[in-house]
């Protein structure tokens, strides 16, 4: 009998990856989608442990799960609750306590697990707690069969992170680094081009520190690896994240000249423009290490658009230490960014760090950084007007006859064309920016970039 499977992910890429690939777990044991929880025989919430009160915003979802899951047993019907994801590996035992409708509980690392859990909670309606890290296991296990909603995908390669950030809880929730063999990334990138992918983004915690083995077993790096996909016959473009500046090489930068494929656009989180607080942080690189790797990267590639994580009000932020982060924003000049305040993740380093700001201060900080990285991203967009970009369409757009694409530096475009173009790289004249896109329309000659 077919079952309904309801799946709510949080926070980050990789989330997204990962429940793609619990639905693909499942769809071999008659479990098909449902945007609607209150019909689902399964519900999954995949959490994320990045943004502040994570786990909070979790029970309180599992409220109203539980309200819906006591109506459907109230009408003769079953609902299995799960909790995977970070929230999961980082508290779980917590959440069994405090969630009683909670079935089972895994971390990102044990999903592959979850027909053996369904199995067991079938058997035993009992709590389950799967929360270990066999990362080779998971990646391993997992059907060959994979699902593509749309013309972009994203492809695992990386996972874990052995860097210890003293804000960052993702070495305690999905562990070590560990990298993927070059020919099981290959095979799954075919595998997603033949459902209809044109565009593939590589995904890791650290993905720049990608070290996984070939045919021989030697470590082969992440630039090489783009190289190596940038074969496959119709993957028109390649895009990867988060990266660290510790691990951008000269390989990899290179990489960037050389791969038509390999887009224009590269996150590059630094934090903090404060070696004093990027000291603190436990980051391993000074602000000069990072100012000379942009150099480094924009001599390989010029046009390339530049993005970054920023945290300020870290423990013992200064005045002087936030101006330092200014002073770096203003010489790199972003494309986009991401800024957040700081705010304590329980079990970090950082959170027991004497000289705590407060919360006005860092509020006022935010809002100044923010404004400074809104007017480059502006700037960036609006210097596009007049030039022709090629576009890869993706999908419909919110008016009749509309279409929407990315530019190559991962801009949305809204232009004015027929919908058999999904999936097509189109040049695209660049005829004014909205809030946050560009919109344009199909261009009488080529743009002279690589798709």
């Amino acid at each position: 009998m077919a079952k309904s499977l309801f799946i709510k992910t949080y926070g980050c890429q990789m989330n997204v990856y990962d429940s793609a690939r619990m639905a693909d777990l499942l769809a071999p044991l008659g479990y098909a989608a449902t945007d609607r929880p209150d019909d689902a025989d399964l519900v999954i919430l995949n959490t994320c442990h990045i943004r502040e009160k994570a786990a909070e915003k979790v029970y309180s979802e599992l409220g109203r799960i539980r309200q819906m899951k006591q109506t459907r047993q109230d009408a003769g019907q079953d609902m299995v609750v799960a909790v995977a994801g970070c929230v999961a590996q980082a508290e779980g035992e917590e959440i069994t306590r405090r969630a009683p409708v909670v079935d089972m509980v895994f971390g990102p690392q044990s999903y592959h697990q979850l027909p053996e859990l369904l199995a067991r909670v079938a058997r035993a309606r009992g709590e389950v707690l799967a929360t270990e890290f066999p990362a080779q296991e998971k990646f391993d296990a997992l059907p060959r069969e994979v699902s593509v909603d749309g013309v972009t995908a994203f492809l695992a390669v990386q996972e874990g992170c052995d860097k210890f950030c003293t804000f960052c809880v993702v070495p305690y929730t999905r562990g070590a680094e560990y990298s993927r063999p070059v020919a099981q990334i290959v095979a799954e990138a075919e595998a997603l081009v033949a459902k209809g992918a044109r565009e593939i983004t590589l995904l890791g915690q650290n993905v720049n520190a990608y070290h996984g083995a070939d045919a021989d077993g030697r470590p082969v790096p992440l630039g090489d690896l783009a190289r190596r996909l940038a074969e496959i016959p119709g993957l028109a473009r390649i895009r990867y994240t988060t990266s660290h500046p510790r691990d951008m090489d000269d390989a990899l930068i290179a990489a960037h000249g050389d791969v038509a494929a390999l887009m224009p656009y590269l996150h590059l989180p630094v934090q903090s423009g404060s070696d004093r607080i990027l000291k603190a942080m436990n980051r391993g690189h000074t602000a000069e290490h990072y100012l000379r790797l942009v150099e480094k990267i924009r001599a390989a590639r010029p046009d390339i658009a530049l993005s970054g994580d920023f945290i300020v009000g870290f423990p013992g932020e200064t005045d002087a230490d936030f101006e330092a982060t200014m002073a770096l924003v203003r010489e790199v000049n972003y494309a986009s960014a991401f800024s957040f305040a700081y705010s304590a993740r329980p079990g970090t380093p950082a959170a027991a760090l004497p000289g705590q700001v407060p919360e006005a201060v860092k509020g006022e900080r935010l809002q100044r950084l923010q404004a400074l990285l809104a007017e480059q991203q502006d700037a960036f967009n609006a210097a596009q007007v007049g030039r022709t970009l090629p576009v890869l369409i993706e999908k419909p757009g919110r008016h009749a006859g509309q279409m929407t694409g990315r530019s190559p530096y991962l801009q949305p475009v809204h232009l004015d064309a027929p919908a058999e173009l999904a999936g097509q790289i189109v040049d695209v004249e660049i005829t004014g920016v909205t809030a946050r896109s560009l919109a344009g329309r199909r261009a009488a000659r080529p743009s002279g970039l690589a798709a």
